[in-house]
């Protein structure tokens, strides 16, 4: 009764969640169809494809201000005064003429070359993908963020194409479920397009759960943020997500500043803010190479330093880079004759220190490689060490990138550590911590990321924040244990089985239908009382302690006796494995068994073939 129950408070919620997967995959799948008819590759259908889902955004979002705006619009001669460019500015809204709107493209004739459609211009627009081209460019003319950024290659596709794509973006549950859900799109596309491009090795799109551990641990409520490697946005989208959801307005809040040497990246950037109605002042080409430019001169500035950047970056110019600052601890190694730096991971570390100021956090994805890397890294980490800024590391596991199966670790910086803690580094080793997507793709989900952060909580000595996680267990959960979510999985299953198998044909498909959606509302309420049990069997009502294999904190007399290494493995330990009641004597014996069996096949096989190939002879 209590899983029952437990089910339908949340069924409208699961119902919402359903229908936003249903539809991300259902227009990833269209969109891709279309795509292949058309023999684009999926670096050519990128760009357009996002900017057709911004302008939806654009869209919905100026519909709703205009509907705002409208309620209480004064009339003259009995007629209510048309909306101005100025209404919607005054509301931090995109005003859209009536050529961008989205309604208007879905709209226009199939032959447009026989409609007279020109631009303000007199120009003759004679294509579809003439007219989006225009939209684009009126839209941009809105915006001076958006200037140049937006693609206008809309006559590459058929019109037919076009039209299919443009019907696709205009789904009736994208309004169903709110405008803002397009942003939860947009970055679904993202990350599909970083699988399928494989861009510079997907450095453009940095995978929600770590970005969003990152911001969990920082805990950004105001001031500077930057991301001197920002690829497309990620880490500002997650920062306003955080500094909203604490009922705050980011774009009032934090000030947003990004570089990003790739152009084409800064565009998805600058798009992916606005879908999530953010602004920033983001930088591209040759003067955003962080290496070389400290493009907004924010040393010493920042309140919160975020980056995913590239990893063993090598050939950097030594003398450029010395010139260029922000190097408090020196330069890493330098080939003496080339005079350049191998391996640029320690510019990076050394970058996001220098840029914050008395207060300020920093938190970046680095290579694993570089918590225990020698020679001029090893000086430089030692100094870093002896700063006692060093706050927190995490080691994180295979398969969380798209593009790349290599490991990867999280560091975080804090210039205003508790007294406690000034001369402490938290390790957390969560490479064994993760939940499978698929055969390639890990992550953290809601929950995992909470208890995480909740490790960290309780190291810095927020017991309050780590009550609120318990409380926010306790009231989905109720007095749900893992036994009995599990026995009330397993009861559903066996049910829904004997349903299926009494259905008439004609119903059949709809009982499927909702019996999947009781089995995956009760999967999700199992695995939510899992990672309470890890949670609470560790810390119980609040109580950090050192956990085997997972978390310690360490002093910096004991990172100093471990050559100032910073792997958490080197300090947390390996967990005892868990018994799993087969005796490995026996299974040895096993093993060797069937080795022997198999190489005797295999001497077999080897003969067969000497022979067949001295009869060919």
């Amino acid at each position: 009764m209590l899983m029952l129950s437990s089910y339908k408070l949340n069924k409208s919620f699961e119902k919402i969640m359903t229908n936003i997967k249903k539809l991300e995959a259902e227009l990833w799948e269209s969109a891709d169809l279309l795509r292949q008819g058309s023999k684009l590759t999926s670096s050519q259908y990128c760009m357009p494809v996002l900017a057709l889902l911004f302008l939806r955004y654009a869209y919905s979002r100026y519909k709703m201000v205009e509907a705002e705006i409208l309620q209480n619009r004064p009339s003259r001669g009995g007629r209510v005064m048309p909306v101005e460019p100025s209404d919607f500015e005054a509301k931090s809204a995109l005003y859209l003429p009536r050529e961008a709107q989205y309604d208007y493209l879905v709209n226009l004739p199939a032959n447009i070359a026989d409609a007279g459609l020109r631009t303000k211009d007199g120009q003759n627009i004679n294509s579809l993908g003439e007219a989006v081209n225009y939209a684009m460019q009126l839209v941009e003319e809105q915006s001076e963020q958006l200037t140049g950024v937006l693609p206008k290659s809309y006559t590459m596709f058929a019109d037919d194409l076009l039209s299919d794509l443009l019907r696709i973006f205009n789904n009736k549950t994208i309004d169903e479920v709110g405008g803002d859900v397009i942003g939860r799109i947009y970055e679904y596309f993202l990350s599909k397009f970083a699988k399928a491009v494989a861009s510079d090795d997907g450095v453009f799109f940095t995978p929600k759960s770590l970005v969003k551990m990152l911001v969990n641990v920082l805990e950004p409520t105001s001031g500077i943020m930057l991301d001197p490697a920002c690829g497309s946005g990620g880490m500002f989208v997650q920062t306003g997500d955080f500094v909203n959801h604490a009922g705050l307005n980011a774009n009032t809040q934090m000030t947003f500043y990004g570089q990003e040497k790739v152009e084409y990246n800064a565009q998805l950037c600058l798009m992916n803010m606005a879908v999530h109605g953010l602004n920033g002042k983001i930088i591209s080409g040759d003067e955003a190479n962080s290496f070389y430019h400290d493009a907004y001169n924010l040393e010493g500035k920042c309140d919160y330093v975020m980056a995913n950047p590239p990893f063993n970056v090598d050939k950097v110019k030594s003398e450029s880079a010395w010139a260029a600052g922000r190097l408090p601890f020196g330069l890493p190694g330098v080939n003496a004759k080339s005079k350049e730096i191998g391996n640029a991971n320690y510019l990076w570390i050394s970058y996001f220190y220098a840029y914050l100021n008395d207060h300020g956090r920093a938190g970046f994805v680095m290579a694993s490689s570089a918590t225990d890397s020698a020679n001029k890294d090893r000086d430089i980490r030692e100094k870093l060490v002896r700063t006692g800024d060093v706050d927190v590391m995490v080691s994180v596991g295979n398969n969380f990138f798209y593009t790349l199966s290599l490991p990867c670790s999280l560091w975080f910086f804090d210039k205003n550590k508790r007294a406690e803690n000034r001369d402490k580094v938290l390790f957390i080793d969560a490479r064994n911590y993760y939940t499978v997507v698929d055969r390639t793709l890990n992550e953290w989900t809601e929950w995992q990321l909470r208890n995480l952060q909740a490790i960290v909580h309780l190291y810095r000595g927020e017991t309050e924040k780590y009550q609120t996680l318990l409380n926010d267990y306790r009231q989905v959960l109720g007095d749900t244990t893992v036994a009995s979510a599990q026995a009330a999985l397993d009861k559903q299953k066996s049910e829904a089985k004997e349903a299926i198998a009494n259905a008439s044909r004609k119903d059949k498909k709809r009982i499927e239908a909702e019996m999947k959606a009781i089995e995956d509302a009760l999967e999700d309420t199992l695995e939510t009382a899992r990672q309470y049990e890890w949670l609470t069997e560790k810390f119980g009502e609040g109580e950090y302690k050192d956990v085997l294999g997972l978390c310690k904190i360490a002093t910096i007399q004991e990172i100093e006796e471990k050559n100032y290494s910073l792997t958490p493995g080197a300090y947390v330990g390996v967990a005892e494995a868990e018994d799993d009641g087969v005796d490995f004597h026996e299974r040895m014996n096993e093993i060797h068994a069937e080795l022997k069996r198999l190489n005797s096949e295999a001497n077999v096989l080897m003969d067969e073939i000497l022979k067949g190939w001295e009869e060919l002879k």
